[in-house]
């Protein structure tokens, strides 16, 4: 049993669970969610991107950018096979 490092370090894993919960979230909102720093969160969501596991969209909305983030099909699923995971895991303890 092996775990994804991308899903399973604990900052993005909640990114994955929120966006996986929520389709699409703006960068305010994600860091208001999770409560890190933007330096933190920027980090985190570059590593995601670059895996291909976010797709990114910027926009400018009333005048100002706004960055918006959704997993991808590949993030989708990864993110279910990290709790099928942790799920066969805890199947175990309980046998």
């Amino acid at each position: 049993m092996e775990f994804d490092k991308l899903v399973h370090q604990p900052t993005r894993l909640q990114l994955f669970a929120y966006l996986y919960r929520h389709e699409e979230s703006t960068f305010s909102e994600l860091k208001e969610a999770l409560d890190v720093t933007e330096g933190n969160l920027s980090s985190h969501l570059q590593t995601m991107e670059e895996a291909g596991a976010i797709a990114v969209e910027k926009q400018f909305v009333d005048r100002r950018p706004q960055t918006t983030y959704e997993l991808t099909e590949e993030g989708r699923s990864k993110f279910e096979e990290h709790v099928e995971t942790l799920e066969a895991l805890l199947g175990q303890i309980e046998d």
